[in-house]
């Protein structure tokens, strides 16, 4: 499942990253998106771009187009 696919209050956890340059998963995996790490959904732009994730303890936006090529199974 993507991260653009959870509904608003879903958790899951992170699997991996497809398709995605490595200049992009290095600044995710700076921000704390690592693989095996809990994220949740906090609420989604009314035509769906961008979406608000906790992960960490932080807050982030992200563009759909990143949101989807981020792997993670529901918890």
């Amino acid at each position: 499942m993507k991260l653009s696919q959870l509904a608003p209050g879903q958790s899951a956890v992170i699997s991996g990253f497809s398709q995605m340059t490595s200049d992009v998963r290095k600044k995710l995996m700076i921000m704390g998106m690592l693989p095996d790490t809990n994220v949740t959904v906090l609420r989604k732009a009314p035509f769906g771009d961008p979406l608000q994730v906790e992960v960490r303890g932080v807050s982030l936006a992200l563009r759909c187009a990143i949101a989807n090529q981020i792997d993670v199974e529901v918890v």
